[in-house]
């Protein structure tokens, strides 16, 4: 008994100095990990997937195609655009019925304290006036106009039909707005993507437009389409750059029974108050549409 216990000692004891002298070794071999090889299925497929991610990354704001032919940019009057709009104009270009769903939309999109761009701008932005915001930057051709816009806290004047750069840091507004100027573009592919450029990962961009147009300065695909074809280009726009959420249309027409939806008022239809009325010279006639997209994804707010 005293050999075999003088046996199990002298084991004992060479197990544990074989531990102390080599303290590489583990105490517990017998639980020792070896990661697995994965599937060469499974790494080619989350090396395509980081690939992907990477390149829809890098090529974020790139324009992918052009929408407009050289024809459909052209203008009839192709004086410069700073000249058509030396002298200010301190009008509304559309109807109390057109400012009041603007308005309402911009209640519904834009976030108290945000910071906005106002892009092609002029002596109103038609903000909500109960709502405070941040920053509201506003861009234009004219400078008196931009100087009565009681909204703006700064405003700046250049020509995005010769020079399509914004001189404005990159993802620094929450939206961008572009209220009844976007068919007077000759570019629009590199403008929007300039947007693109300076809104905030999840901000918008609110495009929205009626029938009404200075026509000897608005491009020929404008000129030239219809409701249906103008939204859509606005549309192809949007979907020219890469990373901008698909688009978002939003339209209200005006009563076609006429009045403006005036609730019984008498209606007017002799031949010239029709033609108006297409126009869109009529009081309560114009049409509103406005077309939304975001930058990488829409935001939800609780």
């Amino acid at each position: 008994m005293a050999t075999n216990n003088s046996s199990k000692s002298q084991a004992m004891a060479s197990i544990s100095h074989k531990f102390t002298s080599n303290p590489q070794t583990s105490l517990s071999p017998q639980f020792k990990t070896k990661a697995l090889p994965l599937p060469s299925s499974r790494i080619l497929c989350a090396s395509s997937e980081n690939n992907e991610t990477k390149q829809s990354l890098s090529s974020a704001g790139k324009i992918k195609r052009l929408v407009l032919p050289q024809e459909g940019r052209t203008k009839l009057n192709t004086y410069p655009d700073r000249d058509f709009y030396a002298y200010p104009r301190f009008v509304t270009h559309v109807d109390d019925g057109f400012i009041s769903t603007l308005t309402n939309l911009y209640r519904q999109k834009l976030r108290p304290n945000s910071e906005i761009l106002d892009l092609m701008s002029s002596w109103v932005s038609h903000l909500p006036e109960e709502v405070e915001y941040k920053k509201v930057v506003g861009h234009g051709l004219n400078a008196q106009e931009l100087a009565k816009n009681p909204r703006l806290d700064y405003f700046f004047v250049k020509d995005l039909n010769q020079d399509q750069k914004l001189e404005l840091e990159s993802s620094s507004f929450d939206a961008v707005l572009c209220t009844v100027s976007v068919q007077y573009l000759q570019q629009p592919e590199k403008v929007f993507a300039e947007v693109f450029r300076v809104l905030r990962p999840g901000g918008v961009f609110i495009v929205s437009f009626s029938n009404r147009l200075f026509y000897e300065k608005a491009i020929g695909a404008w000129r030239d389409g219809s409701a249906y074809s103008r939204t859509q280009l606005v549309v192809q726009y949007f979907q020219s750059v890469e990373g901008f959420t698909q688009a978002e249309i939003i339209k209200k027409l005006p009563d076609p029974n006429g009045g403006g939806g005036g609730g019984g008022a008498p209606q007017n239809k002799s031949p010239f108050s029709w033609v108006m009325g297409l126009l869109g010279l009529l009081s309560g006639s114009d049409p509103f549409y406005a077309v939304i997209a975001y930058k990488n994804f829409k935001p939800v707010y609780e």
